[in-house]
Protein backbone atom coordinates (compact mmCIF):
# COMPACT_ATOMS: atom_id res chain seq x y z
CA UNK A 1 0.00 0.00 0.00
CA UNK A 2 1.39 3.26 -1.06
CA UNK A 3 2.57 5.19 2.60
CA UNK A 4 1.03 8.78 1.75
CA UNK A 5 -2.28 7.12 1.18
CA UNK A 6 -1.91 5.60 4.27
CA UNK A 7 -0.84 8.63 5.92
CA UNK A 8 -3.93 10.09 4.38
CA UNK A 9 -6.62 6.97 6.01
CA UNK A 10 -5.16 7.26 9.32
CA UNK A 11 -5.88 10.88 9.43
CA UNK A 12 -9.30 10.24 7.87
CA UNK A 13 -10.45 7.78 10.40
CA UNK A 14 -8.66 10.12 13.36
CA UNK A 15 -10.97 12.55 12.42
CA UNK A 16 -13.99 10.44 12.08
CA UNK A 17 -13.10 9.21 15.62
CA UNK A 18 -13.04 12.49 17.14
CA UNK A 19 -16.08 13.98 15.82
CA UNK A 20 -18.87 14.06 18.19
CA UNK A 21 -21.92 11.81 18.11
CA UNK A 22 -24.50 13.25 15.37
CA UNK A 23 -27.96 14.61 16.76
CA UNK A 24 -30.91 12.64 17.19
CA UNK A 25 -34.56 12.80 17.32
CA UNK A 26 -37.34 11.72 19.74
CA UNK A 27 -40.35 11.24 18.15
CA UNK A 28 -44.07 11.71 20.05
CA UNK A 29 -47.51 10.61 19.28
CA UNK A 30 -49.57 11.12 21.85
CA UNK A 31 -52.75 10.91 19.89
CA UNK A 32 -53.75 14.21 19.16
CA UNK A 33 -51.09 15.98 19.23
CA UNK A 34 -47.69 14.92 16.94
CA UNK A 35 -44.05 16.36 17.52
CA UNK A 36 -40.84 15.37 16.93
CA UNK A 37 -38.49 16.89 19.04
CA UNK A 38 -34.16 17.39 17.60
CA UNK A 39 -31.58 16.94 20.63
CA UNK A 40 -30.68 20.35 19.91
CA UNK A 41 -34.28 21.59 20.55
CA UNK A 42 -34.54 19.69 23.89
CA UNK A 43 -30.70 21.33 25.28
CA UNK A 44 -32.56 24.44 25.11
CA UNK A 45 -36.12 23.57 26.37
CA UNK A 46 -36.87 25.96 29.17
CA UNK A 47 -37.31 23.39 31.70
CA UNK A 48 -33.95 21.32 31.07
CA UNK A 49 -31.50 21.33 34.25
CA UNK A 50 -28.41 19.14 35.05
CA UNK A 51 -29.27 16.63 37.27
CA UNK A 52 -27.27 13.77 39.29
CA UNK A 53 -28.87 10.55 38.89
CA UNK A 54 -27.87 8.54 42.38
CA UNK A 55 -27.25 4.81 41.66
CA UNK A 56 -28.30 4.82 38.09
CA UNK A 57 -30.27 1.81 36.90
CA UNK A 58 -28.19 0.97 33.80
CA UNK A 59 -25.03 2.14 34.43
CA UNK A 60 -25.32 1.39 37.71
CA UNK A 61 -23.04 4.22 39.47
CA UNK A 62 -24.00 7.28 40.17
CA UNK A 63 -24.62 9.50 36.65
CA UNK A 64 -24.83 13.43 35.88
CA UNK A 65 -27.19 14.17 32.80
CA UNK A 66 -29.07 17.02 31.19
CA UNK A 67 -32.69 16.56 31.65
CA UNK A 68 -36.44 17.31 31.25
CA UNK A 69 -38.77 16.57 32.95
CA UNK A 70 -41.09 14.17 31.03
CA UNK A 71 -44.17 15.86 32.57
CA UNK A 72 -43.39 19.01 30.39
CA UNK A 73 -43.42 16.67 26.78
CA UNK A 74 -46.64 14.84 27.57
CA UNK A 75 -48.78 17.45 26.26
CA UNK A 76 -52.58 16.53 26.23
CA UNK A 77 -51.76 13.07 27.93
CA UNK A 78 -54.06 12.46 31.26
CA UNK A 79 -53.37 10.34 34.14
CA UNK A 80 -55.11 7.76 32.94
CA UNK A 81 -53.48 7.36 29.64
CA UNK A 82 -51.15 4.46 28.54
CA UNK A 83 -48.09 5.09 26.95
CA UNK A 84 -45.62 3.00 25.08
CA UNK A 85 -41.32 4.23 25.51
CA UNK A 86 -40.15 2.11 22.04
CA UNK A 87 -36.28 2.02 21.90
CA UNK A 88 -33.68 1.76 19.02
CA UNK A 89 -33.03 -2.28 19.62
CA UNK A 90 -37.02 -2.99 20.09
CA UNK A 91 -37.54 -2.61 23.67
CA UNK A 92 -41.28 -2.11 23.80
CA UNK A 93 -41.83 -0.06 27.83
CA UNK A 94 -45.67 0.06 28.31
CA UNK A 95 -45.69 2.98 30.95
CA UNK A 96 -48.46 3.74 32.45
CA UNK A 97 -48.92 7.59 32.62
CA UNK A 98 -49.47 8.41 36.22
CA UNK A 99 -46.21 8.44 37.78
CA UNK A 100 -44.53 10.31 34.35
CA UNK A 101 -46.55 12.89 35.41
CA UNK A 102 -45.60 13.01 38.92
CA UNK A 103 -43.79 16.51 40.21
CA UNK A 104 -43.23 14.91 43.65
CA UNK A 105 -42.24 11.84 44.99
CA UNK A 106 -40.68 9.52 41.98
CA UNK A 107 -40.18 11.49 39.14
CA UNK A 108 -39.70 10.47 35.21
CA UNK A 109 -37.02 12.41 33.50
CA UNK A 110 -35.58 12.55 29.70
CA UNK A 111 -31.82 12.79 30.09
CA UNK A 112 -30.76 14.03 26.78
CA UNK A 113 -27.13 12.95 25.00
CA UNK A 114 -25.41 16.24 24.00
CA UNK A 115 -23.16 15.13 21.06
CA UNK A 116 -20.52 17.19 22.00
CA UNK A 117 -20.20 15.59 25.62
CA UNK A 118 -21.14 11.79 24.66
CA UNK A 119 -22.35 9.47 27.27
CA UNK A 120 -20.06 6.52 28.15
CA UNK A 121 -21.10 3.41 26.98
CA UNK A 122 -23.20 0.85 29.11
CA UNK A 123 -20.60 -2.03 28.56
CA UNK A 124 -17.39 -2.61 26.92
CA UNK A 125 -18.40 -2.96 23.05
CA UNK A 126 -21.79 -1.45 23.77
CA UNK A 127 -23.64 1.35 22.41
CA UNK A 128 -24.56 4.26 25.75
CA UNK A 129 -27.78 4.36 26.87
CA UNK A 130 -28.34 7.84 24.55
CA UNK A 131 -29.40 9.23 22.64
CA UNK A 132 -32.66 9.66 24.63
CA UNK A 133 -33.24 7.71 28.09
CA UNK A 134 -35.93 8.14 30.31
CA UNK A 135 -34.50 8.04 34.54
CA UNK A 136 -36.36 8.59 37.72
CA UNK A 137 -35.61 10.29 40.64
CA UNK A 138 -36.43 8.93 44.29
CA UNK A 139 -37.87 5.64 42.43
CA UNK A 140 -38.57 3.62 45.46
CA UNK A 141 -41.04 6.45 46.12
CA UNK A 142 -43.55 4.85 43.23
CA UNK A 143 -41.88 0.65 43.26
CA UNK A 144 -40.61 2.22 39.60
CA UNK A 145 -38.58 -1.07 38.19
CA UNK A 146 -36.01 -1.48 36.01
CA UNK A 147 -38.14 -1.68 33.01
CA UNK A 148 -39.27 1.60 33.09
CA UNK A 149 -35.68 2.63 32.88
CA UNK A 150 -35.72 2.86 28.60
CA UNK A 151 -32.40 3.93 27.20
CA UNK A 152 -31.88 4.48 23.49
CA UNK A 153 -35.78 5.63 23.15
CA UNK A 154 -36.79 6.90 19.88
CA UNK A 155 -40.37 7.27 20.59
CA UNK A 156 -43.40 7.73 23.07
CA UNK A 157 -46.38 6.90 21.75
CA UNK A 158 -50.11 7.10 23.40
CA UNK A 159 -51.24 3.59 23.44
CA UNK A 160 -54.60 1.67 24.21
CA UNK A 161 -54.31 0.10 27.15
CA UNK A 162 -52.20 -3.53 27.05
CA UNK A 163 -55.24 -5.71 27.47
CA UNK A 164 -57.42 -4.14 25.03
CA UNK A 165 -54.53 -4.40 22.50
CA UNK A 166 -53.04 -8.24 23.38
CA UNK A 167 -56.25 -10.16 24.88
CA UNK A 168 -53.96 -13.45 24.26
CA UNK A 169 -52.85 -11.81 27.49
CA UNK A 170 -55.67 -12.16 29.60
CA UNK A 171 -56.51 -14.60 32.42
CA UNK A 172 -59.28 -16.49 32.70
CA UNK A 173 -62.36 -13.66 32.42
CA UNK A 174 -64.29 -15.53 34.84
CA UNK A 175 -61.92 -14.81 37.90
CA UNK A 176 -62.52 -11.75 39.71
CA UNK A 177 -60.61 -8.39 39.21
CA UNK A 178 -59.41 -8.99 42.90
CA UNK A 179 -58.16 -12.39 42.02
CA UNK A 180 -54.07 -12.61 42.72
CA UNK A 181 -53.71 -13.93 39.00
CA UNK A 182 -54.71 -10.50 38.35
CA UNK A 183 -52.78 -8.85 40.30
CA UNK A 184 -50.12 -10.82 39.15
CA UNK A 185 -51.12 -9.77 35.47
CA UNK A 186 -50.49 -6.41 36.14
CA UNK A 187 -47.42 -7.22 37.39
CA UNK A 188 -46.56 -9.29 33.95
CA UNK A 189 -47.36 -5.83 31.83
CA UNK A 190 -44.96 -3.35 34.62
CA UNK A 191 -42.12 -6.04 34.55
CA UNK A 192 -42.07 -8.05 31.60
CA UNK A 193 -43.80 -7.24 28.89
CA UNK A 194 -40.97 -4.22 27.93
CA UNK A 195 -38.63 -7.34 26.64
CA UNK A 196 -41.07 -10.61 26.66
CA UNK A 197 -44.42 -11.51 24.42
CA UNK A 198 -46.55 -14.09 25.53
CA UNK A 199 -48.78 -16.48 23.53
CA UNK A 200 -47.48 -14.17 20.58
CA UNK A 201 -49.09 -11.20 22.01
CA UNK A 202 -46.92 -8.30 22.65
CA UNK A 203 -44.60 -5.64 20.66
CA UNK A 204 -41.19 -6.40 22.34
CA UNK A 205 -38.75 -7.99 20.04
CA UNK A 206 -35.99 -8.16 22.63
CA UNK A 207 -36.68 -11.74 24.34
CA UNK A 208 -38.53 -15.00 23.94
CA UNK A 209 -41.74 -15.68 24.44
CA UNK A 210 -43.17 -16.99 27.96
CA UNK A 211 -45.38 -19.16 27.11
CA UNK A 212 -44.95 -20.58 23.43
CA UNK A 213 -43.76 -23.32 23.46
CA UNK A 214 -43.17 -23.49 27.13
CA UNK A 215 -43.93 -21.28 29.92
CA UNK A 216 -41.02 -20.95 32.28
CA UNK A 217 -42.70 -22.54 35.26
CA UNK A 218 -42.88 -25.75 33.34
CA UNK A 219 -39.21 -26.32 32.95
CA UNK A 220 -38.11 -23.66 35.99
CA UNK A 221 -38.53 -25.33 39.37
CA UNK A 222 -40.57 -22.57 41.54
CA UNK A 223 -37.14 -21.87 43.55
CA UNK A 224 -34.80 -21.64 40.50
CA UNK A 225 -37.72 -19.64 38.51
CA UNK A 226 -37.78 -16.79 41.98
CA UNK A 227 -33.76 -17.07 41.49
CA UNK A 228 -33.75 -16.77 37.90
CA UNK A 229 -35.21 -13.50 37.99
CA UNK A 230 -33.36 -11.96 40.95
CA UNK A 231 -30.32 -12.74 39.29
CA UNK A 232 -30.66 -13.88 35.88
CA UNK A 233 -26.65 -14.46 35.94
CA UNK A 234 -26.45 -16.74 38.87
CA UNK A 235 -28.26 -19.33 36.51
CA UNK A 236 -27.06 -18.95 32.81
CA UNK A 237 -24.08 -16.72 31.89
CA UNK A 238 -23.30 -15.46 28.58
CA UNK A 239 -21.50 -11.85 27.81
CA UNK A 240 -24.66 -10.68 25.55
CA UNK A 241 -27.25 -11.24 28.30
CA UNK A 242 -29.46 -8.38 28.72
CA UNK A 243 -32.31 -9.50 31.14
CA UNK A 244 -31.70 -7.28 34.28
CA UNK A 245 -31.95 -9.06 37.85
CA UNK A 246 -35.64 -7.91 40.05
CA UNK A 247 -34.21 -6.89 43.39
CA UNK A 248 -36.87 -7.11 46.29
CA UNK A 249 -36.74 -3.60 46.74
CA UNK A 250 -38.42 -3.04 43.16
CA UNK A 251 -40.29 -6.43 43.19
CA UNK A 252 -41.01 -7.48 46.86
CA UNK A 253 -41.57 -10.86 47.83
CA UNK A 254 -45.15 -10.74 47.56
CA UNK A 255 -45.24 -9.84 44.25
CA UNK A 256 -42.77 -12.17 43.04
CA UNK A 257 -45.21 -15.06 43.88
CA UNK A 258 -48.25 -13.07 42.37
CA UNK A 259 -46.03 -12.86 39.26
CA UNK A 260 -45.10 -16.39 39.15
CA UNK A 261 -48.79 -16.89 39.86
CA UNK A 262 -49.88 -15.37 36.66
CA UNK A 263 -47.15 -17.34 34.80
CA UNK A 264 -48.81 -20.51 36.24
CA UNK A 265 -51.98 -19.93 35.21
CA UNK A 266 -51.71 -18.75 31.41
CA UNK A 267 -50.08 -22.76 30.92
CA UNK A 268 -53.41 -23.41 30.49
CA UNK A 269 -54.04 -20.84 28.23
CA UNK A 270 -51.84 -20.80 25.62
CA UNK A 271 -52.44 -19.55 22.15
CA UNK A 272 -50.35 -20.32 19.17
CA UNK A 273 -49.30 -17.57 17.55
Amino acid sequence: MDGDFLKTLIVFWALLLSMPLSAAQLELQLGTTHRTWQTAELLKHPQVQTLTIKNDVSYKKDMTYRVVPVAALLTGIKADDHLQAVALDGFAAELAAAPLLNTKGARAWLAIEDPAQPWPPLSEGKHSAGPFYLVWTDPQAGNISPEQWPFQVASIKRMAPVAERFPALLPDPKLKATDPVNQGFALFQKNCLACHRLNGAGDAQFGPDLNIPYNPTEYFGADFLKRYIRDPQSLRQWPQAKMPGFSADVLPEGDLELLIGYLQHMVGRKVKP
